[in-house]
């Protein structure tokens, strides 16, 4: 539901246009060609990254279908490693302001090492690290969802102008994911081996 909530916001830009969604709020960057860049990249790949990231965390597939695992992983990594340049765009140029600014770099930066050190974790044999890292890095892929929920969820409860309410939710989209994310990983216990070789080198 999450993801094709995410996939029906991504398909109004096509064709790619400047004047509907996200873009509306943006208009003293559509002249700046790397932002323009940096967000139709973004916008279009980090479908991928959802969905691929999901199946990770699928007992069936890991179980009964473990190339499949190892190949959506790959493509999860390589999205996010991809998407590292357009989302720090884009996180330079945010709305709200400094505050905005400094939560999407953290924000990014983050994403970046957590997914990094799932995959320098597995190619280790350390299966509880890796999976630990996975739900970080993925608790912050999450943060396009939840960013996108708490905006009319924060309007509807308080009366606050357009700029602050961003300032806000740029932190609440990936802040209380994150914090869920060590909560699950602190309760959580694993029955994988920690020897346990998943995606292999």
């Amino acid at each position: 539901m999450v993801t094709f909530l995410m996939l029906r916001g991504i398909v109004i830009y096509f064709p790619i246009r400047d004047d509907i969604g996200f873009l509306k709020f943006k208009k003293e960057y559509l002249n700046i060609l790397p932002w323009k860049i940096a967000f139709y990249a973004h916008v279009f790949t980090v479908a991928f990254a959802l969905i691929a990231g999901f199946t990770q965390f699928s007992n069936h597939i890991l179980k009964e279908h473990r190339k499949l695992h190892r190949t959506m992983g790959k493509i999860y990594v390589y999205d996010i490693f991809i998407n590292f340049i357009p989302a720090f765009i884009m996180a330079i140029y945010a709305n709200g302001q400094m505050p905005s600014k400094i939560a999407f770099i953290i924000l990014d930066c983050l994403w970046l090492w957590f997914t990094y050190k799932a995959v320098a974790e597995i190619k280790k044999g350390n299966v509880r690290a890796h999976k630990n890292f996975m739900i970080r890095s993925y608790a912050l892929t999450l943060s396009a969802v939840t960013l996108r929920l708490w905006k009319p969820l924060i309007a509807s409860l308080v009366e606050i102008d357009p700029l602050h309410l961003y300032m806000i939710i740029s932190w609440m989209g990936f802040v209380p994911n994150l914090l869920f994310a060590e909560w699950l990983i602190s309760r959580k216990k694993t029955k994988l081996p920690a020897n346990l070789d998943i995606i292999g080198n």
